[in-house]
């Protein structure tokens, strides 16, 4: 497993070895023994999610859920392609507020662990881009939170694209009336 340190602090990219012959690949997507051993301790895992966006440009975040069921995610994209985004909500953060976009499809095998404290989204790059990721904490709607996704500066790949959202993520806040819940440090 290859990991990556990224511009935020505690968002990792993890990059699990793919076996490949003729008949395709084998790939570990997730082993604490391998992450633990590259020095990796990851929260444990209580709910896999998986996603289907139809259309490119559908964009879905920027989400999260606030203590006392605050998520961490591990994020990777099971068909297709799509543009992954973190921004850091922790109050207390020197990186509070900045964000980075990192690109995973089946092809790369490239997944985006993101611990709670963070808003998450992406934008789908291929059609029928398929999401899978774990979370640390079970959903809880009474906990579910978002921001508007175009109010962090996020730059997001849009070149002759429009934008596909659902109507709660129309409606979310910008980024400058979020009072973030987050006030820890990962």
């Amino acid at each position: 497993m290859m990991v990556e340190a990224t511009s935020l602090p505690g968002v990792l990219i993890l990059t699990p070895k793919r076996f490949g012959d003729h008949r395709g690949f084998f790939s570990e997507s997730w082993n604490r023994r391998t992450l633990e051993q590259a020095g990796v301790i990851l929260p444990d895992f209580v709910q896999d999610n998986h996603s289907l966006s139809r259309e490119v440009g559908t964009v879905r975040g920027l989400h999260f859920q606030r203590p006392p069921h605050a998520q961490g995610k591990l994020v990777r994209c099971g068909r297709g392609r799509i543009f992954d985004v973190a921004v850091d909500a922790r109050r207390s953060s020197a990186t509070y507020g900045h964000w980075i976009g990192e690109e995973l499809s089946f092809e790369n095998g490239r997944q985006l662990w993101i611990p709670a404290g963070f808003l998450h989204g992406f934008m789908t790059l291929e059609p029928d881009s398929e999401i899978i990721y774990k979370c640390t904490d079970h959903y809880a709607p009474d906990c579910d939170g978002g921001v508007r996704w175009d109010s962090c500066g996020i730059d997001w790949p849009l070149a002759g694209i429009t934008p596909i959202l659902s109507e709660k993520d129309e409606k979310a806040p910008a980024f400058t009336d979020f009072v973030s819940p987050f006030t820890d440090e990962v």
